[in-house]
């Protein structure tokens, strides 16, 4: 495995003068792992952990308790060079490609900020490469000399891409990578990723409220809610036949893959618990339509269901 998170909880304290009064619960004990060349898609509403969880994998987080490990080893034994060979390693590629593209800089620039200043490379190797990752991701070498305002949208994605591929990654973070882009273009981006990861063998974690792009790109998927996870498995399958409710009624919500097909929509009642207050139990047990007396006061296992299977469910 690549990247293995065991554990990993994260609370952040809410204050009151010099106090502190509560803990917002945003992740709480969650366990996932990436393998070479697959994508895991991590799903959920709004709050429900997902992207408190890519802060921690890019380390601009220190979990309250948990491991994180990269080839094996825990981050928080990295020395220097360990640090440095995660940061190359490890990449993201952000929602809005308007705002996370600096407009004064060229897009050479743009691209080689990833680099560190003592990999060896001379101007011209450095240009070199600029130029070869833009080739990757569908734009010519000349549109280094440009600033990102003369191009469109799904052009800056693929800049935002380039400068991700520049320190030739394992590892690359999608957060809401096709979100912001006119519909014509989201097929054309979600294809090149994939282009990508068949040919550079690229691991990749999407976070995505998008579950048609999901269940596209990924390999696995996790889902996410209020901080907790509550089922993990291959991608078809989840989207098939998943086993928790909360699971289910998500799906629900996701247009089908043919026009002809027919799902029942399932509409929950109530609001995601308060992260500084979440219910005993199930969290999700407030608005579960197959609540059992049990979920209210005891937390589910976690469990292997079925082969490659898990979730927490008391059903199961």
């Amino acid at each position: 495995m690549i990247l293995q998170a065991l554990g990993l909880t994260k609370y952040f304290p809410v204050t009151g003068g010099f106090t502190v009064n509560k803990w917002i619960k945003a992740l709480d004990g969650v366990s996932v792992q990436v393998a070479e060349a697959e994508t895991l898609g991590i799903v959920g509403e709004s709050g429900s952990g997902k992207t408190t969880l890519a802060r921690l994998f890019l380390l601009l987080e220190r979990p309250t308790s948990g491991s994180l490990l990269f080839d094996g080893k825990a981050t928080r034994d990295f020395g220097r060079d360990d640090l440095m060979r995660y940061r190359r390693s490890v990449q993201a590629v952000f929602q809005d490609p308007f705002s996370s593209l600096n407009p004064r800089m060229r897009v050479e620039d743009i691209v080689a900020e990833p680099l560190p200043r003592e990999n060896g490379l001379g101007g011209a190797a450095t240009r070199g490469r600029v130029g070869d990752v833009l080739q990757m991701v569908g734009l010519p070498r000349e549109s280094t000399a440009l600033y990102p305002h003369e191009f469109s949208g799904g052009q800056r994605q693929r800049i935002a891409i380039a400068r991700a591929l520049v320190t030739t990654p394992k590892f690359i973070f999608l957060d809401e990578p096709v979100s912001a882009l006119d519909v014509s273009i989201r097929a054309q981006i979600l294809n090149l990723l994939k282009h990508l990861q068949a040919t550079l063998g690229l691991a990749y974690v999407m976070i995505s409220h998008d579950l048609g792009a999901a269940r596209y790109l990924a390999t696995r998927l996790a889902v996410m809610y209020a901080g907790k996870l509550v089922e993990t498995g291959a991608c078809d399958a989840v989207y098939s036949a998943p086993l928790h409710p909360y699971t289910e009624a998500l799906l629900s919500a996701a247009l089908p893959l043919h026009p002809s097909a027919r799902r029942q929509r399932i509409i929950l009642t109530g609001e995601v618990p308060n992260p500084m207050n979440p219910p005993a139990g199930c969290r999700f047990h407030p608005r579960c339509p197959r609540v059992m007396p049990q979920c209210r006061s005891e937390e589910p296992e976690w469990k292997e269901v079925e082969p490659g299977r898990f979730t927490a469910c008391h059903l199961y």
